[in-house]
C-alpha cells in the first residue's frame, strides 16, 4: 500500500480537453476524496504568496495586475508560445503545488479518507505520480479536444492547439498508465467504465494487494 499513512492515491491525468472531470465525478460518487490540482495551482499563486513573488521576479510586472493578483492571460500568452518559458514556470510552481497536494493528502488521511483521487493535468511533469499507486489517463481525439478547449476556455483555434502541443504525447500517457479511458463523447459509456474502474480499485485497496498493470488492449481499460 501507499506509504502515506495507509492512503491509496490514484492519479487521474490525460490530455487537455479529454474530459477528466467526467471521470473525476464518478470516482467522487464512489467514495473517493478528490484533490483538484487545478485548484491547488490557483491557490499557490494567490496574491501575496511566495510562488507569485517568484513568478513576478522572473516574468516581470506584465504578468501582475494592478491589484497585485496574477494576470493569467498575460502569463499564458508567454508560456504557451515559448517552451523554455513554460518549463521555467513549471520549475517555479511545481514544488509549491506538490507541497500543497501532500498537505491535502494528510488532511484527508486524518479524516479517515484513505482512497484519494488526485486530478492533475500535469501529474507527470510535476512528478506527483511518484506518490500515486495507480494512474489513470483520459484521452480523446485531437479534433474533439480542440473544440472542447475553445468552448471551455474561450480560446482561438491557434491558442487551443498551442496548449495541446505543450503537453506530453498520447504514447507517453499510454505507456505510463495503469488504465486508459477514451472520452470521445459517449457519456454513458465513459461513466460506466469509470464506475467499473473505481470499483476495482476500491476492492484492490480492501484486499491490500499490489496493483495490477492492465494492458492497454484490455476491453475494460480502453474505450
Amino acid at each position: 500500500m501507499n506509504s502515506l499513512n495507509g492512503v491509496m492515491v490514484v492519479g487521474l491525468t490525460g490530455q487537455t480537453g479529454a474530459g477528466k472531470s467526467t471521470v473525476s465525478k464518478i470516482f467522487a460518487s464512489n467514495g473517493f476524496a478528490v484533490i483538484d490540482a487545478d485548484q491547488v495551482a490557483r491557490k499557490i499563486v494567490e496574491k501575496g504568496t511566495k510562488c507569485l513573488d517568484e513568478i513576478a521576479d522572473f516574468f516581470g510586472s506584465q504578468v501582475i495586475n494592478e491589484d497585485g493578483t496574477l494576470n493569467r492571460k498575460a502569463l499564458a500568452g508567454i508560456v504557451f508560445s515559448d517552451k523554455s518559458k513554460l518549463e521555467m514556470l513549471n520549475t517555479i510552481s511545481y514544488p509549491y503545488i506538490t507541497g500543497e497536494i501532500l498537505r491535502q493528502i494528510r488532511v484527508h488521511s486524518m479524516k479517515g479518507e484513505k482512497l484519494i483521487l488526485l486530478d492533475a493535468p500535469t501529474l507527470f511533469e510535476s512528478r506527483a505520480d511518484d506518490f500515486c499507486e495507480i494512474i489513470i489517463s483520459v484521452l480523446a481525439d485531437a479534433d474533439i479536444r480542440e473544440k472542447r478547449i475553445i468552448s471551455r476556455d474561450g480560446l482561438t483555434a491557434d491558442q487551443a492547439r498551442k496548449r495541446m502541443n505543450s503537453q506530453l504525447n498520447e504514447e507517453f500517457f499510454r505507456s505510463h498508465s495503469d488504465y486508459i479511458i477514451h472520452n470521445n463523447g459517449n457519456l454513458d459509456t465513459v461513466n460506466g467504465i469509470s464506475w467499473e474502474v473505481s470499483g476495482k480499485i476500491r476492492e484492490l485497496f480492501k484486499s491490500k494487494q499490489a496493483p495490477v498493470q492492465y494492458s492497454n488492449s484490455a476491453d475494460m481499460a480502453v474505450l
